[in-house]
C-alpha cells in the first residue's frame, strides 16, 4: 500500500473531500484492477484490451481455492516445475488483491488441507519450494472435499465471491462420476511430454470447469 498524501499540515480531512478524504479518494481516484483469474478463463492475452479489469470500488470479497494435483505422475517432463511457476503466481495475486485463499493438496493417500481461506503469506511460499511429486492421485476425494467446504462457506458468506483452480495432468487410474462444481472454475493441465492421455480435458468437462493447458497462459 502506498500512503496517501497529506492534505495540508493544519488540514483536517473529512469524508467525502475529492482531495484526501476516503470517500472522494475511493471514488474518484481508485484505478481499475486486472481480474487475472477472468483473464485466464478468456486464453492468452495478447494486448491491453484483453484483460478484465474490475472497479476497485465495487470489488466483492474473493475467496480462491486451489487443488494441486502432485501425484508421482506430475513428475514426468517436469510438469509440476511448471505448476509451481503458475502457483508462485496465483499466490503473489491472491496477496496483492487481498483474496483469501484455500489450498488442498491432492497427493498420496487423502487429500490435505494446507490453507482454508486466510490471506496468503510467507508459509505457501515455503510450502511451494518443498512442493515434491509422489504417491496416488486422491483428486477426486479433494474434489468432493473442496465442493463441500465452498457450499458450508457459502451459506455463512453470501457476499463473497468464489474462484476454483485445479492444477492436474488428469492422469487418474480411476474417476467416480462427479458433480459440477458449485463455483467458477478453471481447470489447468500440466499434462507435458510426447504422449498425452488428454484426461484432463474430460475432466474439465464434467465439471463444468474452463480448460486450458498451461503452455497457453501467460505465465513470466
Amino acid at each position: 500500500m502506498r500512503p496517501r498524501p497529506a492534505p495540508g499540515a493544519d488540514a483536517s480531512p473529512t469524508p467525502g473531500q475529492l482531495a484526501g478524504g476516503r470517500s472522494g479518494a475511493r471514488r474518484h481516484g481508485a484505478q481499475p484492477r486486472v481480474d487475472w483469474p477472468a483473464s485466464f478463463l478468456r486464453g492468452r492475452p495478447k494486448k491491453r484490451d484483453d484483460l478484465v479489469l474490475r472497479a476497485r470500488s465495487a470489488k466483492p470479497r474473493e475467496l480462491w481455492l486451489v487443488i494441486v494435483d502432485a501425484s508421482a505422475s506430475t513428475r514426468r517432463h517436469g510438469a509440476l516445475g511448471q505448476a509451481k511457476g503458475l502457483l508462485a503466481e496465483v499466490f503473489e495475486q491472491a496477496y496483492r488483491q487481498r483474496a483469501r485463499l484455500a489450498v488442498l493438496h491432492a497427493a498420496g493417500r487423502q487429500p490435505r488441507w494446507l490453507w482454508q481461506g486466510q490471506k496468503a503469506s510467507a508459509q505457501l511460499r515455503d510450502w511451494l519450494h518443498e512442493l515434491g511429486a509422489g504417491g496416488g492421485t486422491p483428486l477426486p476425494e479433494a474434489l468432493a472435499q473442496a465442493a463441500d467446504w465452498l457450499q458450508q462457506r457459502q451459506r455463512h458468506q453470501p457476499g463473497e465471491r468464489q474462484r476454483l483452480l485445479i492444477v492436474t495432468d488428469g492422469r487418474l487410474s480411476d474417476c467416480p462420476p462427479l458433480a459440477p462444481l458449485p463455483c467458477a472454475s478453471l481447470l489447468v493441465d500440466i499434462e507435458s511430454g510426447p504422449v498425452r492421455l488428454g484426461r484432463a480435458q474430460q475432466l474439465a468437462a464434467n465439471l463444468g470447469a474452463e480448460y486450458r493447458a498451461i503452455g497457453d497462459l501467460p505465465l513470466r
